[in-house]
């Protein structure tokens, strides 16, 4: 998989992330599918805060992992050298989580999702 192919699967699943959070934000009954699945129905008000809240954590991933793939501004591209790392980081960091939650539903949903997501940021991140 070349790195445009995997930038745009990493725009595609983040992007369902994203709307998944805002739908909790908004009040969606996902509960049992987020925050360790322990707050099944809507979400109390805190964690629907926190739902939106990571929205503006996970748009600046999907900006960097479209810069560095090269699909948006260009001249920007070597200043993600780094920054693609953070993502990667970021992404590990979903993996063991999801791996480890309480929750049978993020595992068998988040979990694969999020794999997903880091295979395609390190290919990316691998990338010239």
């Amino acid at each position: 998989m070349n790195s445009t192919i995997a930038a745009r699967l990493y725009v595609v699943l983040i992007t369902c992330i994203i709307l998944f959070q805002i739908a909790l934000a908004a009040g969606m009954p996902w509960g049992e599918l987020a925050w360790g699945g322990s707050h099944p129905g809507t979400l109390r008000r805190q964690l629907r805060i926190a739902s939106g809240a990571s929205v503006a954590v996970l748009l600046p991933l999907a900006l960097v992992v479209l810069v560095r793939a090269g699909l948006l501004l260009q001249p920007w591209k070597n200043r993600t050298r780094q920054l693609i790392w953070v993502v990667d980081g970021y992404g590990a960091l979903g993996v063991v989580t999801n791996a480890i939650t309480p929750s049978t539903w993020e595992r068998i949903v988040w979990l694969p999702v999020t794999i997903l997501l880091l295979v395609a940021s390190l290919i990316v991140a691998r990338s010239p």
